[in-house]
């Protein structure tokens, strides 16, 4: 099986161009790919798949094996791998997700993809749309019992489960801890991914992620846009917001007409062949 090992800002993950490969167990292969000592070391599994109504589907498999609905880091590099390996020679196109299709524009130079803006459709807030228990409201700001602590919590769909907690300092947080408590709280039936947010400026937020499924990680497409519209939910900052991820930068954009967008860089990292 040949592959390509890609990140965007951090978050990695191991390519596959099933337009050409034949997985039969992706859930299997991902544990295998993504252990970092005994593997190729990874977030997950992406598998590029032809797709009936868009350029290509995307499959994201988390490290653990589960099967995730979206990734923003990893539809650019989707994206970029499929412009500079030829399936779509195009500064734009359209990606299949399990959250739906997805709108893609290239910023290239000299052949090659350096930036990829997604418009990542259009965040929702209720209860039974995260999915959370409870009567079927918006999360804003709300108690949350965490082991011995009460956090205030502003939840978050983009197709996938986001749970934002505003803090004065994210490098205070033991995620391993608190991040994977939340993730597997009662309140949340399909687990959540759990974000802590540190307020910079009007424009700019320093940000920590627990994804679901993978433990830590570098950086959180989904969990940014998601960690955008909760800044502007608690009025925090503008429409447009840098995150400040350990990985890197995103510019997420929340717009009036209730669209999101999310730009950032994604780059190739080697090629290999998996015979195991």
């Amino acid at each position: 099986m040949k592959f390509t090992k890609m990140q965007g800002i951090g978050n990695d993950y191991v390519y596959v161009n099933c337009f050409e490969e034949k997985i039969d167990n992706p859930a299997e292969l991902s544990i295998a790919v993504s252990n970092r000592h005994f593997g190729i070391g990874s977030d997950g599994l992406i598998l590029i798949v032809p797709s009936q109504v868009a350029d290509a589907r995307m499959r994201i498999f988390n490290a653990d094996g589960s099967e995730a609905q979206m990734c923003g880091n990893g539809i650019r590099c989707v994206a970029k791998y499929m412009y500079e390996y030829g399936l779509k020679k195009s500064d734009r196109m359209t990606i299949e997700t399990s959250a739906g299709l997805k709108t893609i524009k290239l910023t290239i130079d000299n052949d090659e993809v350096t930036q990829v803006r997604v418009e990542m459709g259009a965040p929702k807030l209720l209860r039974n749309e995260i999915p959370m228990l409870g009567d079927n409201t918006q999360v804003i700001n709300e108690p949350l019992q965490v082991n011995n602590a009460v956090l205030q919590i502003t939840c978050v769909s983009m197709g996938n489960p986001h749970c934002i907690t505003f803090v004065d300092n994210v490098d205070s947080i033991d995620l391993e801890v608190t991040g994977k408590a939340i993730e597997n709280h009662e309140l949340f039936p399909e687990r959540i991914n759990a974000h802590f947010v540190q307020l910079i400026s009007a424009d700019k937020v320093k940000m920590r992620t627990w994804e679901r499924g993978s433990g830590e990680t570098l950086a959180c497409g989904t969990g940014a846009v998601a960690t955008g519209v909760a800044c502007v939910l608690n009025n925090l900052t503008e429409r447009v917001v840098n995150t400040l991820l350990p990985g890197g930068k995103l510019m997420v954009e929340w717009t009036d007409d209730n669209k999101t967008y999310m730009t950032g860089p994604a780059e190739i990292v080697f090629t290999g062949e998996w015979d195991k």
